[in-house]
């Protein structure tokens, strides 16, 4: 069977993905593009309507230019409008988020064939070099915009000799690059019994880990969740992503967000003032119902001054069933185009910032691609010394 696996949104959908393609693959699947497969499972996200509306244009481009294609849609967006996916061109199934991980197991799709397994895990699956692992899914937060919390459920952690399985599964297929990651990541353990935390967990992994040249990427973290221990382990990533969302605590306020500027900046100036060479980057919500220029004076003000190192920029758009999509005083369009232009431009000012503050240091990267590319601890992609392979460790000098 030739199939494609099509990713839209967060890690943990790459995470959830690469689970899907691993299994299809060792079962005999043959990966290809979706022009030419039988089978494409279309992972989508929900966060924004750019989101929603990216893979239903996905969907009918794949129907239009492979119309014998059995496309099988999943994710929080086929999660979300469930009736709305099924009804587009090509769809044969629709698969919610608890039931996702069932579409690599050999004879879920209906046409895997019988006979000798497929390809062995090697780094270079979905055109990745590092292994996603989820350790957790599902939120308990309450943030007025988001929608998640009704696709993904309620918190739930991975046992822990269930993560240590995976882990040592993909350390002896090759993997030298682990990017932990979950839907609330922060909140990992606090369900099990015994409780645990993020913590401990990543403590645990570095010890047992020590003796394999294992770099550990953090996903995106909860500024409230941040366990300042892990600054102290050895091979973490220098590179944190810190959702801020606003720097107006009456924005703040809005969105439900259980923290406040002054704990974000302490946050993040206690990590840059212990690591200057770690990237630490945030996402930013431009518009948000109420915004006033006062409010996005507020965050241009803080941002531009900020040690953040880039920032992801989410023009606001309205989720149905959210607190927040019925709030009063919704910014224009127009306005939220042009401030969410300027937050850009901030990014870009704050990476070339960054770069330049680490020109002439060296630093360990790994080789990914046909390893003429590599990328660093730090994040930064950057040109490989000659003649190495991808999945390779190298010094670069930025």
């Amino acid at each position: 069977m030739k199939y494609a696996v099509i990713t839209f949104g967060c890690r943990v959908n790459q995470a959830d993905s690469l689970a899907i393609e691993a299994e299809l693959a060792s079962a005999g699947g043959e990966a290809t593009s979706s022009e030419h497969a039988e089978i494409v499972v279309v992972n989508t996200c929900s966060v924004t309507a750019s989101a929603d509306q990216g893979a239903r244009q996905t969907i009918r481009r794949i129907a239009r230019t492979n119309p014998n294609a059995k496309i099988v849609a999943t994710g929080c967006y086929a999660t979300r409008c469930a009736d709305d996916v099924a009804s587009l061109p090509g769809v044969v199934a629709v698969i919610p988020n608890d039931r996702k991980l069932t579409l690599g197991t050999p004879g879920t799709l209906g046409v895997l064939p019988d006979g000798p397994c497929g390809r062995p895990l090697a780094p270079g699956l979905m055109g990745r070099t590092a292994w996603t692992l989820r350790v957790q899914t599902g939120c308990e937060e309450k943030c007025s915009y988001c929608i998640i919390p009704t696709t993904r459920g309620a918190s739930r952690s991975r046992r822990f000799e269930d993560i240590q399985a995976e882990v040592a599964r993909v350390v002896a297929a090759g993997y030298k690059e682990i990017a932990v990651t979950g839907v609330h990541l922060g909140s990992y353990g606090r369900d099990l019994t015994p409780p645990s935390s993020l913590g401990a967990l990543l403590e645990t992994l570095c010890s047992e880990r020590a003796e394999h040249d294992v770099l550990w990427r953090i996903s995106s973290l909860e500024p409230m969740d941040f366990p300042f221990a892990m600054l102290d382990l050895p091979r973490i990533a220098p590179h944190f992503h810190l959702p801020l969302q606003h720097a107006s605590n009456r924005i703040l306020s809005l969105m439900r967000r259980p923290y406040t500027l002054a704990s974000y900046r302490a946050l993040v100036d206690t990590i840059r003032d212990r690591l200057p060479h770690a990237a630490v980057g945030s996402d930013i919500i431009a518009g948000f119902p109420g915004e006033t220029d006062d409010d996005f004076a507020q965050l241009v003000g803080y941002l531009e001054a900020s040690p953040l190192t880039h920032i992801h920029v989410f023009p606001y758009s309205d989720r149905p069933g959210t607190v927040a999509s019925s709030l009063p005083d919704k910014v224009h369009g127009s306005v939220i185009k042009a401030r969410a232009q300027r937050l850009r431009e901030i990014s870009r000012a704050l990476a070339e910032s960054f770069r330049a503050a680490q020109h002439g240091s060296v630093r360990l990267a790994l080789t990914i691609e046909d390893g003429s590319v590599a990328i660093t601890d730090n994040y930064f992609r950057v040109p490989a010394p000659a003649g190495h392979a991808r999945n390779e460790w190298v010094e670069v000098s930025l």
